[in-house]
């Protein structure tokens, strides 16, 4: 049977990640009493038509979240085999959505929000420090949470827990705050300069083209991508488990979308880690 424990930061996307996993034959249930969940995976382990099984805790539980931890390590102690995924997001991202969904947060149902996250990522440091995967979800599309949790748990394939952030942006809008690595592509030509594309961006194959036609600009993707496959691994042995690379030009829609796709393509193939891409700026208006 595989058996999964999804947790997590609250609105760092449990519930979605929970939902794929029902859509994909996991037998699901979330918020289960901490004393419950032993029981509840005897029960699955004797009905052998349940083949997967995921269970959803955090801190609703209304027990103390360290009860979870010495759940889990009576399981392990007991034979039972299972991955935990732990869904996370920036502080920024989850006052955005507190705000946006009006909801009030567990931890903190009289304060403020911020309070209640903050105590919350406290309590989760030693779960998150034993999770099998990670994943990010502060620019995951649903659909590329999706695609991520498919490779893990349906189609499984081994991945690391490593997640990589390709972020391009523009420096006119402010440098990229989270980034563990930032690149400064301002040395390439300016598309926006040429009038024809000006308002396209490095998702146009016109665009793509002027840029990688630059001098220097296929060194430097060559260089860089060795980089990063040099890093990795370092990254990896120390525990790190999210790596934000950010790649920067001006405005953040032309020379560093392009570079940053052109990153992306020479580094999804890997199974070493989980890759994933945005474009902070490029609907900005110049």
């Amino acid at each position: 049977m595989r058996l999964v424990i999804v947790t997590g930061m609250s609105g760092g996307g449990k519930s979605a990640a929970i939902k794929i996993l029902e859509d994909s034959g996991y037998y699901c249930v979330d918020n289960l009493p901490t004393p419950l969940i032993e029981k509840f995976i005897e029960l699955c382990v004797e009905n052998h038509e349940v083949k997967k099984v995921a269970i959803g805790v955090d801190v609703r539980s209304g027990y103390p979240f360290g009860d979870v931890q010495k759940q889990l390590e009576a399981l392990r102690k007991n034979g039972y085999i299972f991955d935990i995924l732990f869904m996370d997001a920036n502080e920024t991202v989850l006052m955005n959505r507190y705000k946006e969904s009006r909801r009030i947060h567990p931890l903190a149902p009289e304060g403020r929000i911020e309070d209640g996250i903050r105590l919350e990522k406290e309590m989760l440091v030693s779960m998150k420090a034993i999770s099998n995967y990670i994943i990010d979800t502060s620019s995951l599309l649903v659909r590329e949470l999706k695609m991520k949790i498919d490779q893990i748990f349906v189609q499984n394939e081994e991945q690391g827990s490593l997640i990589v952030n390709l972020v391009s942006f523009g420096f006119k809008n402010g440098i990229l705050i989270d980034a563990d690595l930032v690149f400064d592509v301002r040395f390439l030509p300016n598309p926006f300069y040429i009038d024809d594309l000006k308002f396209k961006t490095g998702q146009d194959q016109e665009v793509r083209d002027f840029v990688m036609a630059q001098s220097g600009a296929k060194t430097f993707l060559g260089k860089l991508t060795d980089m990063v496959n040099f890093l990795i691994p370092a990254f990896v042995k120390e525990g790190k488990y999210q790596l934000i690379i950010g790649i920067g030009c001006t405005g953040g829609k032309h020379r560093s979308v392009t570079i940053a796709n052109k990153l992306y393509d020479n580094l999804k193939d890997s199974d070493n880690y989980l890759i994933q891409i945005s474009h902070r700026d490029i609907m900005e208006l110049r």
